[in-house]
């Protein structure tokens, strides 16, 4: 899958620790996901925040590559450094929004891949992206966000579309495509869980609105 496959994620280590730059220079190539998802209005924001946060982090460990080594890195330097702030601040608060979106786009992803649809409209994947909302974004999002978000799944592509874009134009069998998504999540998917999990153990998720 042209799109998802174009820049590899490192292995996640035996300790968990994930190198702050191979991170970020993965990620960087998958805000561009929410450009095939089209209703512009809800999923141009969402690559804008992903985009942004994604800048936040680089920035933070630009400033100091050998202090912000890891993710685990930032979080602990900036939970020193902000005191009673953190973590509502800096790369801290970025990259817990960022997590929140790469959530969304792997349970929609892990969604299609594992087969879960609509019976009577195969070909819809309204189903898959409530699921991943209501796993990954809902909670966070005030009223009118929601609201949003919820009118937003009557104009999504069809499953055949946002594979072909995925593909980036190129025609593609389902099987290949669905194996290559595969190969994604099983890359990704760790990786994701283990920065889940180091925002738990460090007490710095947040459960505010946006």
């Amino acid at each position: 899958m042209a799109l998802l496959l174009e820049h590899e994620f490192k292995p996640l280590p035996a300790d968990k620790q994930i190198e702050t730059l191979p991170f970020l220079e993965a990620v960087a190539h998958l805000p561009p996901f929410f450009d095939c998802l089209g209703t512009p209005i809800v999923y141009s924001p969402v690559k804008a925040d992903l985009t942004g946060n994604i800048k936040k982090i680089r920035a933070v460990y630009d400033s100091n590559p050998s202090k912000f080594k890891t993710l685990q890195n930032i979080l602990e330097v900036e939970k020193e450094l902000h005191g009673a702030a953190w973590p509502k601040t800096g790369a801290t608060l970025a990259l817990m929004w960022l997590k929140r979106g790469l959530k969304f786009m792997l349970v929609l992803l892990q969604s299609i891949s594992d087969g879960e649809r609509d019976e009577e409209h195969p070909n819809l994947i309204r189903v898959n992206a409530l699921k991943a909302y209501e796993i990954a974004l809902k909670k966070y999002h005030g009223w009118m966000l929601q609201k949003l978000f919820m009118g937003s799944v009557y104009a999504l592509p069809y499953k055949s579309d946002l594979l072909k874009a995925l593909e980036k134009g190129k025609e593609v069998k389902e099987e290949e495509s669905i194996e290559k998504i595969h190969q994604f999540l099983s890359r990704v998917t760790p990786i994701l869980d283990a920065i889940y999990e180091m925002y738990t153990k460090m007490n710095a998720e947040l459960s505010y609105k946006a």
